[in-house]
């Protein structure tokens, strides 16, 4: 059998769906879940972000790489996804703020791509049959014959998908998150003023925009790392403390559960998102569970259950909190150790509990992203909401506190 093609790339579903495209990006093989999302722009964003850890991402738009790689918008230090899916790679960027091209920072990354694939009819597919595990394979990888995809290959790529772990189970929050801790000070009309309150937050996979919008609201930033424990946060003196985004099945963030619980118990202010929010809702004893196919793009409508107000919001999550909706509950973990919980805001697509609020105890959670990184920016209030119940916090604590005697 001849080589094949060196333009050839194919994208390998574990049903045995076979994609065939063009190579773009770095040549070679890569395995991972594969998603899709729905984002027309911040495609920049979307590869950079730890939460992609793993995942093959397709993207739904069909034009990307029109505007770049910049200097300014990456959301961590690199390119975290598996792999990239698009149907029309830009021939060239042309944006005043471009310094790149994206496929050659794909390259220099080693980040396996496949172009000129009918992204719709995947995308389609994976909302038929739900996220599964995919490869693409490209250049050396492919094995002879791939230009015929005999049987023979076509079973043999497969099994190699196949034989990858399964996203289920996964606990990834130690792969993406930082290995030292670090301090973002407060900027704009804050930097150098006395900070408004410090914030220890909980890196899981976090992206820049989370630390820099609560330091541009005057918040002094610890990011630690996930395997930072509660007497390492005690020693910070925090106002409250913030678990971000990430990769992996909250079901087996053991470790960092049990942190929030300790947190919880000691009545330190809490705001969690994304994987911090499922984490949350572990913690209250709610049970988690996969979505087949997530919520990722920058175009969910969620509902605000306390005021009825519709955000439009950005999601990178395939797990979900699995807690009752309408009226406030108490939270089953330990007899209600941590009183009445109530679901704050509800996905209009399909009514995936997307917030929790304490009721008893200060904290809250959202399971989009309001970081806004890409995307719209109506759930950054959520960010002004956690400053305010880290002052009210601290006011009810220095009114309990005992007078001085003289």
């Amino acid at each position: 059998m001849t080589q094949p093609d060196d333009h050839l790339a194919l994208l390998v579903l574990e049903d045995g769906s076979v994609f065939r495209g063009r190579a773009w990006g770095a040549r070679g093989r890569t395995l991972g879940e594969i998603v899709f999302s729905t984002g027309m722009t911040g495609y920049q964003e979307t590869l950079t972000d730890p939460s992609y850890h793993r995942q093959i991402v397709v993207m739904t738009a069909p034009h990307i790489g029109n505007t770049g790689v910049n200097d300014e918008d990456a959301e961590s230090s690199r390119i975290w996804v598996a792999g990239f899916v698009v149907r029309d790679p830009a021939r060239r960027a042309s944006n005043w703020r471009s310094r790149r091209e994206l496929e050659d920072d794909l390259i220099d990354q080693g980040i396996v791509g496949i172009c000129e694939v009918d992204t719709r009819a995947i995308t389609r597919h994976i909302r038929s049959h739900g996220a599964m595990r995919a490869g693409i394979f490209s250049g050396d990888a492919l094995p002879a014959g791939a230009d015929h995809l005999t049987d023979q290959v076509r079973e043999a790529l497969v099994a190699i998908v196949s034989s990858q772990p399964s996203m289920s189970g996964a606990e990834l929050a130690g792969e993406v998150t930082t290995p030292d801790a670090y301090v973002v000070a407060p900027t704009g009309s804050f930097a150098g003023a006395e900070p408004v309150a410090r914030v220890v937050a909980v890196d899981l996979g976090i992206k820049n925009q989370t630390p820099d919008q609560l330091a541009a609201r005057g918040v002094e930033v610890h990011v630690v790392p996930m395997t930072t424990t509660f007497a390492q946060i005690q020693a910070l003196g925090p106002d409250g403390v913030f678990f971000s985004n990430g990769p992996g099945d909250p079901a087996a963030a053991t470790h960092e559960t049990e942190l929030l619980r300790a947190v919880l118990d000691a009545g330190i202010p809490f705001f969690g998102i994304c994987l911090g929010h499922q984490i949350f809702g572990r913690a209250l004893g709610y049970g988690t569970y996969k979505l087949e196919f997530g919520h990722r793009g920058v175009n969910q409508p969620v509902r605000d259950e306390e005021t009825g107000r519709v955000e439009i919001t950005a999601h990178n999550h395939g797990f979900a909190v699995d807690a009752p909706t309408g009226t406030a509950t108490t939270a089953p973990f330990d007899g209600g150790r941590y009183g009445c919980v109530e679901v704050s805001h509800v996905d209009l697509n399909d009514n995936v509990v997307e917030g929790l609020r304490g009721l008893d105890i200060p904290a809250f959670s959202v399971q989009f992203h309001p970081e806004a990184a890409a995307g719209p920016h109506d759930g950054q209030h959520l960010f002004d909401r956690f400053i305010e119940m880290m002052g009210t916090h601290r006011d009810i604590a220095a009114d309990a506190a005992p007078e001085e005697v003289h």
